[in-house]
């Protein structure tokens, strides 16, 4: 009896791959949504257009990949007065391995306050309120609780999603990022809270935060708050990924935010 078994093709919604007829562990050729990644999209596609059909599973216009590739833009450096940043670059001077500098920024980037987690109340937000002022007018005038799991139940005082925590004006960055996104959107929900962001500040008593213009886009890509959630994670990384060298390189007695002087230091003297 022949033990010759056919070639296994390994595939999921997402993804094909077809094996080396001599080699089951080695792929010839890999589909993304039915598109041949590595023998027509390699060299012509962006990596906009990767992400867009990863997670949306159709290839996006000209329009929906600008978008995209401009928010990438916008979120790949938080910089480093954001904690996620803040944190790899913790590890970084500290001389953790390169995971343990990204894992840092990772979860301290997933939570409510700033982070991704935001990012979904607030897509879900736009979800429910649409461009309705009256309904984000009700909306805004209670926090949001999530739902049961590990985030902690919202408390009196705290900011709406999609407005920061502190400050009484946007920032320099955020307006920019707003109005240029705002202007190449194929959808609604940027161009309209660029045209009502004051209003909308006024009965949140904040301003919009960089959370609140990346949910908008997300929102305006087509994106379910479960996949902004992930791309906001996964698009901020750059950024503390290099801020977490920079400081390896440098040392703690030159990190930004504050000098540390070691008086038995076990590294021994610098």
């Amino acid at each position: 009896m022949s033990t010759d078994l056919p070639p296994q093709r390994v595939h999921t919604r997402i993804w094909l791959e077809e094996p080396e007829p001599d080699n089951d562990f080695a792929t010839r050729a890999a589909f993304c949504a039915g598109y041949d990644v590595y023998g027509r999209m390699l060299g012509r596609a962006r990596w906009a257009e990767m992400l867009y059909l990863l997670f949306r599973g159709e290839a996006p216009t000209w329009a929906q990949a600008d978008l995209l590739e401009t928010l990438a833009v916008a979120l790949a450096n938080p910089g480093p007065r954001d904690a996620a940043v803040h944190a790899a670059m913790g590890a970084g001077v500290g001389g953790s391995t390169a995971a343990s500098a990204l894992v840092a920024a990772l979860a301290v980037g997933a939570g409510q306050s700033t982070g991704a987690r935001e990012v979904w109340q607030s897509m879900r937000l736009f979800a429910s309120c649409g461009t309705s002022p009256g309904a984000w007018e009700k909306a805004l005038s209670k926090v949001e609780a999530p739902r049961a799991g590990v985030w902690p139940q919202p408390t009196e005082g705290d900011h709406p999603a999609g407005f920061e925590p502190h400050g009484s004006r946007i920032s320099g960055i955020v307006s920019r990022t707003l109005e240029v996104l705002a202007s190449m959107s194929p959808g609604r929900c940027l161009p309209w809270l660029r045209d009502n962001r004051e209003p909308l500040e006024g009965v949140a008593g904040r301003p919009v935060s960089m959370a609140g213009v990346a949910a908008a886009a997300f929102t305006d890509l087509g994106f379910t708050p479960d996949q902004g959630e992930m791309l906001h994670l996964l698009l901020r990384l750059p950024g503390a990924a290099a801020h977490a060298l920079e400081q390896r390189e440098v040392g703690h007695k030159n990190f930004p935010f504050f000098s540390l002087e070691l008086q038995d230091d076990p590294r021994g003297a610098a």
